[in-house]
């Protein structure tokens, strides 16, 4: 099968990739808006772009009017990512729902925020790796209907929880992060294979 995407319709691009590119991670984003209601939102578009400056980045879609998260970290500069472990999952999805932005979705998920070290976002105390990060940049990347942005973020601070370390690496059988596959679809990340890179 050959699918050229300046034919086909954008609703079945997105299918295809997110049917194709998986697990994808969740960043769980907490926020504050200037006024100072807190926001938390996942999105499966995330991953990290940098380790030296430690920068993640996850890319909301494009909507109008503007999700509140991204309204939150284009006007306060800050915003925390928090990974989703197992035991967290449903409060997650809780908080995937189209609310009002007066809406505090720590309430709606009984999640607890936590202050955070180094930015005004509050952390998810239930989450075991918090990620405070400043703003790098915005990059829009399609305001075209399913386009989107992509968030950088620098982070400037880690919180790790011990629980889920062992020795100075984060154990993933600890960690138990969850992934998103296509459509209603996550993954756990108990099954897993070691291959060694080759020396050349």
């Amino acid at each position: 099968m050959i699918i050229r995407s300046s034919e086909t319709e954008p609703s079945v691009i997105y299918r295809l990739l997110i049917g194709a590119v998986v697990p994808r991670p969740i960043a769980f984003v907490s926020t504050i808006s200037p006024e100072g209601v807190l926001n938390l939102a996942p999105f499966s578009f995330f991953t990290v772009a940098s380790a030296n400056p430690p920068v993640v980045c996850f890319a909301p879609n494009f909507r109008v009017p503007m999700k509140d998260t991204l309204r939150n970290v284009r006007e306060t500069q800050e915003f925390v990512v928090n990974i989703v472990s197992e035991e967290i999952a449903e409060q997650m999805n809780l908080c995937s729902g189209e609310y009002p932005p007066e809406t505090d979705e720590f309430l709606v998920s009984a999640l607890t925020p936590l202050p955070s070290d180094l930015v005004k976002p509050p952390r998810v105390k239930e989450s075991h790796v918090n990620m405070e990060c400043r703003l790098r940049e915005v990059i829009e990347v399609s305001l075209q209907p399913l386009g989107g942005y992509l968030v950088l973020g620098e982070v400037v601070c880690f919180h790790v929880d011990d629980a889920v370390m062992s020795g100075s690496l984060i154990d993933p059988d600890k960690l138990r992060a969850i992934g998103r596959m296509g459509g209603n679809d996550y993954t756990r990340t108990r099954d897993r294979f070691e291959m060694i890179r080759p020396k050349v």
